[in-house]
């Protein structure tokens, strides 16, 4: 009995020592569920379009800076994205270095979002299991991890967002029949006026893709301008005329994104959630990352280079769009055609021109096709847990411009505002593709 006590005890010491050394395994799929309780946190918090970019793109990098020390397939992001230098390298040669990103991504998010304690609740659950794995590897990560996302706070709050929370509301120009005004039903004033002057990460400055300008504005019914209202009213009219059989209307639901619609019941105003479109194209990244079967750190590489891109066509689009400071369609037609007509989508509460979902759609579209190709195939359930059914596209140029048009069925922007709006951003994101070298020439990115 001694004998067998004994054996007992060896195999229990034995494989306790075995369990506190199991090495930490961080996947794909744990940084599919970070970016999606960001995304989750986000909603929640009705970030703007613009901020929400901003949100995406930082943890991203901290992240993927971390990995790229540790693969030679990867290169720095240091010297290419404005004013980042190479992040602190680790002190100890035991770090688990997915782990240590997978920590920087979520330091980094929580300290941009406002509902803190949801992603620290999240974390906690994390680092809870991860302890329990291997505690040394993984305090050791974390120390690391936290030291990055440090490095990466730093060099974010140089970027004049703090600045721009002090600058003055955007001014209506009431006695210019051309300029923006605030549209039902809340007539909210226009977020973020003062976007342009966010530093960029690749581009060179947030005018470098000037767009052409619209259409010279006049009410005159031969006009170039008049049609381009006319057309948006016309299109309108006959898309709801089929009812529930239109798909003109399921394509701008869709393709919605709007994070805050203000919903009026009689006396009552409450407001429904829904994710921006720069998230929209975040999930596209996540389901292409899926169906490629990408590990860590391609995963990572993918969402890093898709929310740049999405960050700077923020910038861009933003600064043309307090630069023409174009009235919408809903305000002129209400005004000139018909006192009683509604877009089908809410307007959302900034300028015209161009159309953000177009500028970005189109940036998005070229950064993915640049990691996996011009007709990569998939089936977009995006917005299925906001009751919309799932859309197939054949690539991601096919999604982009399904998401620019949606813009025109929703009522809320004019045909050139698309048109020159998905250019500006495919331009920027050639731009961003070609002057962002993130895997090395020598090496083929592993779907594996």
């Amino acid at each position: 009995m001694k004998r067998i006590a004994s054996i007992f005890c060896f195999v229990f010491v034995l494989f306790s020592c075995n369990k506190e050394h199991e090495a930490i395994t961080i996947t794909s799929e744990d940084f599919h569920a970070a970016v999606d309780k960001v995304t989750e946190i986000m909603v929640h918090d009705i970030f703007s379009p613009p901020v929400a970019s901003r949100i995406y793109a930082y943890p991203n990098i901290a992240a993927y800076e971390i990995l790229a020390q540790k693969d030679s397939g990867y290169q720095s992001l240091s010297g290419q994205l404005r004013e980042l230098k190479s992040i602190p390298s680790p002190s100890m040669t035991s770090v688990n270095h997915e782990l240590a990103a997978l920590v920087a991504h979520l330091d980094v998010s929580r300290r941009l979002i406002f509902s803190e304690d949801k992603m620290m609740v999240y974390r906690d659950s994390l680092y809870a299991v991860w302890e329990a794995q291997n505690e040394d590897e993984f305090h050791t990560s974390k120390a690391y991890g936290l030291q990055v996302a440090e490095f990466i706070i730093s060099w974010m709050d140089k970027d004049n967002y703090k600045q721009t929370r002090t600058m003055p509301k955007f001014s209506v120009d009431t006695g210019d029949p051309s300029r923006w005004q605030p549209t039902p039903p809340a007539y909210m004033d226009g977020i973020e006026p003062h976007w342009n002057k966010i530093r960029p990460f690749v581009i060179d400055s947030a005018g470098q893709f000037k767009p052409t300008p619209p259409p010279p504005f006049s009410m005159e019914q031969d006009s170039d301008f008049y049609s381009e209202v006319k057309e948006v009213y016309d299109i309108s009219n006959e898309i709801t005329a089929k009812g529930d059989a239109s798909e003109e209307v399921a394509i701008a639901q869709f393709w919605d994104c709007n994070p805050y619609v203000s919903v009026t019941r009689g006396h009552l105003m409450f407001a429904t959630k829904k994710i921006t479109p720069g998230a929209h194209w975040i999930g596209i990244a996540k389901i292409a990352a899926r169906k490629s079967n990408s590990d860590v750190r391609k995963t990572v590489y993918t969402y890093t280079k898709t929310s740049i891109a999405i960050a700077d066509a923020f910038i861009s689009c933003w600064d043309e769009k307090y630069r023409s400071n174009l009235i919408r369609p809903e305000t002129l037609i209400n005004e000139h055609i018909d006192d009683s007509w509604e877009p089908v989508l809410q307007t959302p509460p900034f300028p015209e021109y161009t159309s953000g979902h177009s500028v970005v759609s189109g940036a998005a579209a070229v950064a993915l096709t640049s990691i996996y190709g011009d007709n990569f195939a998939f089936d977009d359930d995006t917005e299925l847990q906001y009751g919309l059914p799932i859309r197939s596209f054949n690539s991601f140029k096919e999604a982009a411009d399904e998401a620019a048009i949606s813009r025109m069925y929703g009522g809320i922007h004019y045909r050139k505002a698309v048109e020159v709006g998905v250019k500006q951003g495919r331009d920027l994101g050639a731009f961003v593709v070609a002057n962002l070298q993130m895997e090395h020439k020598n090496k083929i990115i592993s779907n594996q």
